[in-house]
């Protein structure tokens, strides 16, 4: 049940937070999703997170300190790469000892937004062009490639988690203003430019052939020959165009397309249509 309290007992500010402690609630912030469940989502794991902080604010108060931990274990759900954004804002709100009904309103409202930039940013942008580039070299025998893949992507996603920290936490509740003014246009034109990527990684990436021939004497007609005639990569093409179909149109899931995909391979392989 959610405490009743609108204020802390104690309205003292309290010190700021050092940068270890910051940085201790960071490396926290990736077990978010640790205790996930439908209720509440990810608020138990926001807790565990954040608890660091608030220790240290309602040091002096054992009873703030339980009022702080019970209405912070309310429904909470955002991006996990980027809740250190939130959780820089509210901790900066708690040390204020703000009113305890705007702490929750701002915790809603900065936790919506960031779910459609956080895909724009690392789903529709980062993971296709670091994913599309390594893959390649994997496929040509370079070890190289899932490695620089994890590397490349786990120093953005954790350059990101501490920059949100320390800047969000500095910023306190402005920061919200200047994340909800322009999210609509941010998530967009990340999204174009996700979405750009992956067509570009299409063409130059896609690999599928047609392997059939037909026979003419000593110039056998290669059919792969003819399509590439007319138009360079268009079995990738059309794969692309048949997914986006099934996916939009028919209202397939991801797996269903995925499965797919290994049907239709490994039966054309046996085959030697691909």
């Amino acid at each position: 049940m959610a405490s009743n309290a609108t204020q802390y007992n104690n309205l003292t500010p309290a010190q700021p937070l050092d940068k270890k402690t910051l940085n201790k609630m960071v490396w926290r912030s990736l077990n978010l999703q640790a205790s996930f469940n439908y209720e509440r989502m990810q608020a138990a794991g926001w807790l565990y997170g954040i608890l660091p902080g608030l220790e240290k604010i309602h040091a002096d108060n054992e009873d703030d300190l339980k009022i702080s931990m019970e209405h912070n274990l309310e429904f909470f759900n955002t991006h996990p790469f980027l809740v250190t954004f939130v959780m820089g804002i509210i901790l900066s709100l708690e040390q204020q000892k703000a009113d305890i009904n705007t702490i929750r309103a701002v915790r809603v409202a900065a936790m919506g937004p960031l779910g459609g930039i956080g895909d724009a940013i690392f789903w529709f942008t980062l993971v296709p062009i670091t994913a599309g580039i390594t893959a390649n070299m994997a496929i040509q025998g370079s070890i190289a490639g899932p490695i620089l893949f994890l590397l490349i992507f786990n120093a953005v996603q954790f350059g990101v988690r501490f920059w949100l920290m320390h800047w969000s936490y500095n910023l306190g509740t402005k920061a919200i203003d200047l994340l909800t003014s322009n999210a609509k246009e941010f998530t967009r034109a990340a999204s174009m430019l996700g979405v750009f990527i992956v067509g570009a990684l299409t063409s130059n990436y896609g690999g599928t052939s047609i392997a059939l021939t037909i026979p003419n004497g000593e110039s056998p007609i290669v059919i792969q020959s003819i399509l590439d005639g007319v138009l360079p990569k268009l079995i990738p093409l059309t794969i692309t165009l048949g997914l986006y179909f099934l996916l939009k149109k028919k209202g397939w899931s991801p797996v269903m397309c995925i499965g797919l995909l290994l049907v239709v391979g490994l039966l054309g392989a046996f085959v030697g249509i691909f």
